[in-house]
């Protein structure tokens, strides 16, 4: 039986890498008015679906999608959630 799962990924900065665009972003929300904002970090939202026996296999993969493409981990964190969505027996 294989399994549909939808991974939800989130990839920022670590927190030593500067973010020129989140110092930018932080600046202009300020000269709007919202001083309240103290630090802005932008990163990358990426959601897609993938096909497994278990849970264990998808988040390895996952794993292994993140490390060696999705996320340059020389300077960004990554993290993500697994949903599973469908369950079906047979050939996807």
């Amino acid at each position: 039986m294989q399994r549909k799962y939808l991974a939800k990924i989130f990839v920022t900065l670590r927190p030593s890498v500067l973010d020129p665009a989140g110092v930018a972003v932080q600046t202009s929300l300020r000269q709007m008015g919202h001083e309240t904002v103290e630090q802005v970090r932008i990163g990358k939202y990426i959601e897609l679906t993938t096909i497994a026996p278990d849970e264990a296999k998808a988040r390895q993969d996952l794993n292994d999608m993140c490390e060696q493409m999705l996320a340059n981990t020389v300077i960004e964190n990554y993290r993500f959630d697994l949903i599973e969505v469908e369950s079906q027996t047979g050939v996807f």
